[in-house]
């Protein structure tokens, strides 16, 4: 098949364009800036942001699938407030489907989030519900992936923990964590989790479902952050931050020129990010198969 990966070049992106590559598709990557270093060898690249139709809307000809993976990352606060978040993750799907529409690309796979609902208390939640409803709107074979966090070399929420830290409590053993970081996640490993994108394109068993995907264990925020450090063999000491204490901070902050993180972020520390189902079932996938973070962890150091 002929695949084009919107958002190929990034971290779910690339490892993606690996996997539909060793099953044997013709893989084209689009981003904003993409280049062949981040890509696996034999992967096209095609120039385009998902907020401007034009720039997009060429590439789509002649494919046989498209996933959209482009979105916002929801741990920070977006460069131009979190209205963004409606004008890349929604409209830049809308744009999406209106270019497949356009192109008759049959087949569309979304990547969308935990919790996803017009209605939620985040912005990057209600624009991915948003953008939920414009994929089951549209007249493409469709399947939505939600899945929990997601870790392997290059993903972020390594990077995140530690600037965290990095802006409660720099220079100093001690971890303020929100909640005492009681937000329970579901980490799936990227390798677990893009053979279950390549079947989604290949099984027509597939289409008009949505998925919830996790990890084999829930893991508090907490538990993540000792686990990074841990694994790198420094010390850390958890201090609770209450949550009432975090609104403030993370509010006030908020409006300050550059600080990368606001009310959304406080909101988000509410919310747990684990399935209340996991649909790895319905991709022949058996938990005792997945990677833990744990393990992860200790074979990259």
């Amino acid at each position: 098949m002929k695949v084009l990966v919107v958002g190929g070049s990034g971290f779910v992106g690339s490892n993606l364009c690996r996997e539909l590559k060793s099953r044997g598709h013709s893989v084209t990557a689009m981003s904003r800036n993409p280049t062949s270093e981040d890509l696996p060898e034999g992967v096209e690249t095609a120039v385009g942001d998902v907020t401007d139709y034009d720039s997009i809307t060429d590439a789509f000809e002649g494919k046989d699938a498209v996933v959209n993976l482009v979105a916002l990352s929801p741990l920070f606060k977006p460069d131009g407030g979190y209205r963004m978040h409606d004008i890349v993750n929604w409209q830049g799907t809308e744009n999406v489907v209106k270019a497949a529409e356009a192109h008759d690309v049959p087949r569309l796979v979304q990547m969308s989030a935990l919790g996803a609902d017009p209605d939620a208390d985040t912005a990057y939640i209600r624009s991915k519900g948003k953008a939920e409803n414009a994929v089951k709107s549209s007249g493409l074979d469709w399947t939505i992936f939600r899945p929990s966090i997601i870790f392997g070399e290059g993903a972020e929420i390594i990077d995140f923990t530690k600037k965290l830290k990095g802006m409660f409590a720099p220079g100093v053993p001690l971890y303020p964590l929100p909640g005492n970081g009681r937000t329970r996640f579901q980490p799936i490993w990227i390798d677990d989790l893009t053979p279950m994108f390549g079947e989604a394109i290949e099984d027509d068993a597939h289409v008009g479902k949505t998925y919830e995907i996790g990890g084999p264990e829930i893991l508090t925020l907490r538990d993540v952050t000792e686990m990074i450090y841990e694994s790198e063999g420094k010390s850390i000491t958890i201090v609770p931050l209450p949550m009432p204490l975090a609104r403030v901070g993370l509010t006030t902050l908020g409006f300050v020129p550059g600080f990368p993180m606001g009310a959304d972020q406080y909101r988000s520390l509410k919310i747990d990010n684990a399935v209340a189902n996991n649909d790895i079932g319905s991709f022949g996938v058996d938990k005792s198969s997945l990677k833990t973070f744990e393990e992860f962890l200790s074979k990259r150091n």
